[in-house]
This record gives C-alpha cells, structure tokens and sequence, in this order.
C-alpha cells in the first residue's frame, strides 16, 4: 500500500505545488493540499484536514512554515493521538522525492532530501568555470 502526502499551508501554495509537482511527475491521486485561507481561522483549518485525513490509513504531512497555523494544526492532531510523520518547510524536491521512494519501494529522508536539494546556482556556475579551465 502507498503512502498517502498531506500538504499544509498558508494560502493556495500546499495546491499550487501539487499542481507543479504533477507538471513533472503527472497526475497524483495520493497527494493531498489543505490550504488555510485568509478567511478561516485555526478551527475552520483543524475541519478541513480532518475530514482529509478521515479516509487515510498511511500519510505523511508537509507543512510550509513551522510554527504557522498549518504546522501547528497539524501538531495538535498528533498530540491528540494521530499517527504520522509531520515535517514543516516543505519544498517540491521534498514532494518528487516522497513520489520517487513510493514508485521504487525505498524509505526517504525527506528532511536530509529537501535540504540536500538547495543549491546556490551562482557557486554551482563557478564551480563549472573552474572545472573547465583546469
């Protein structure tokens, strides 16, 4: 059985990346976005992605900012006895490698994966540069 993702934000960002992701790697039926909008408070949040999670039996869940209400929503639901992995800063080589690892059957850092995928192109470049005049 497949790993269901959770992506929880401020805003549209948890759909929008969902959307980019499946730019990439194509449609995905086990990722799911909770977006908390400008309108809803902590409670409206807490409704949206329980009633999310109610048919789930395996997830993990992104969150975009620790310590924002999504994060701490979803905080809240683990101290009160669910059972998942919740990790905040969540990024798209996050997203595509939780997909890879589903697709290939292989356990993921997620945390280690995100972080190792920030790059700082300018040093990337000059590191080329200097590659090509030796």
């Amino acid at each position: 059985m497949v790993k269901d993702l959770i992506l929880v934000s401020h805003g549209h960002f948890s759909e929008e990346l969902k959307k980019s992701t499946e730019m990439i790697m194509g449609p995905q039926e086990n990722i799911h976005a909770v977006g908390l909008l400008p309108e809803e408070g902590a409670e409206d949040f807490e409704a949206k992605l329980v009633n999310v999670l109610k048919d789930l039996d395996d997830y993990v869940v992104l969150a975009d900012l620790m310590g924002g209400t999504p994060c701490n929503v979803a905080s809240r639901l683990l101290m009160q006895g669910y059972d998942f992995e919740l990790f905040a800063g969540m990024n798209m080589p996050m997203v595509i490698g939780f997909i890879n690892s589903s697709l290939v059957g292989e356990a993921i850092d997620l945390k280690a994966f995100g972080a190792d995928n920030i790059h700082r192109i300018n040093d990337v470049l000059t590191a080329l540069d200097d590659d090509d005049e030796e």
